[in-house]
């Protein structure tokens, strides 16, 4: 296992936070949240950018203070004991902050260092999490030159050179093609197996999908909704959508008609039309009979991006 066992009982609540608040001057950037996090689990901060994701990771991996609320970390004060609180950390930023003239092996080294590791405990590890990675045959090369996923496997591989107890992930996958998020999503379930702990932010409704237990949905620094990601969408959106897509000078006069439809709602977006329904072929054969015939039609499953866009009136990538 690469996470590290405590050698002292740690509480299962390894994060908690109530009423957390992080003003920049007049501006309230997380307004007043609260939730916990138990050992081993994946837990995550859905929303799009400028939701509260990224301040809110900073204030739990004590690099910018709360400015009000309580926040305790592996049972310790973030603001008086953060020293102690990072030694027990891995870190996954937005961006890649490796030393791209060094190789990939001394990359860790280095990194390794700053914990106080012996050389010796920092290359048994270096072997074990490249070969966890799949970057084994490449830690010699500089890094440089390295695929965006490769640059983004390593800085994971890095993350855990301490073992941490707790890894915070912000938007692990932004900016990589599928290929590489499927690689890297595949690297992070493994993780979650073997216990390790896991925090991620993303505005990626699959990313959430696929690697949290539970998570929070949240806007304009607020806390909208909580729960795995299957009870909220039970809770929030229907099993089927259907799709519609109509001439942009049909799009109006669409709407209008099919608002007369029995979907449980309906959201009208620039560019088709979503019905919230039960049963999505049943609706289109409503929709049909109405007299609209769309360009293009698609009968899908609820996401969570749905639920968002129940719970804020938008779309994540519109924020």
């Amino acid at each position: 296992m690469l996470g590290r066992v405590a050698d002292v009982p740690e509480p299962a609540v390894l994060v908690q936070a109530t009423d957390l608040t992080k003003r920049f001057g007049s501006f309230t950037a997380v307004d007043g949240i609260s939730f916990e996090l138990s050992r081993g689990e994946a837990f995550g901060f859905l929303g799009p950018n400028g939701a509260g994701k990224s301040s809110t990771m900073r204030m739990i991996g004590c690099v910018s203070p709360p400015s009000g609320g309580d926040l305790t970390i592996l049972g310790m004060d973030p603001v008086s004991q953060g020293p102690a609180i990072r030694a027990r950390l891995g870190v996954v930023p937005q961006e890649d902050r490796l030393d791209e003239e060094l190789t990939v092996r001394e990359n860790l080294l280095i990194y390794g260092r700053y914990f106080g590791l012996s050389k010796a405990i920092i290359a048994d590890r270096t072997d074990r999490l490249l070969d966890f990675v799949q970057l084994s045959e490449r830690g010699g090369d500089q890094v440089e030159p390295l695929s965006g996923g490769m640059k983004r496997r390593l800085t994971i591989a890095r993350s855990l050179i301490n073992e941490p107890d707790i890894l915070l992930l912000d938007e692990p996958t932004t900016g990589l093609d599928p290929q590489a998020r499927h690689v890297v999503w595949d690297r992070l379930f493994r993780l979650k197996q073997q216990g390790v702990t896991l925090i991620l932010t993303t505005h990626y409704m699959d990313e959430a999908e696929q690697l949290c237990d539970r998570l929070v949905v949240m806007d304009r620094g607020k806390i909208a909704a909580e729960g795995s990601p299957r009870e909220l969408i039970d809770t929030y959106s229907t099993r089927e959508v259907l799709e519609l897509r109509f001439a942009p000078d049909e799009h109006e006069h669409a709407a209008e008609v099919v608002a007369g439809t029995k979907a449980d709602r309906m959201e009208v977006l620039a560019d088709r039309i979503l019905l919230y329904v039960a049963d999505g072929d049943a609706a289109l054969l409503q929709v049909r009979s109405l007299g609209l015939e769309p360009l293009a039609s698609l009968v899908r499953r609820s996401t969570l991006e749905d639920v968002f866009l129940r719970l804020t009136g938008r779309r994540l990538e519109d924020g």
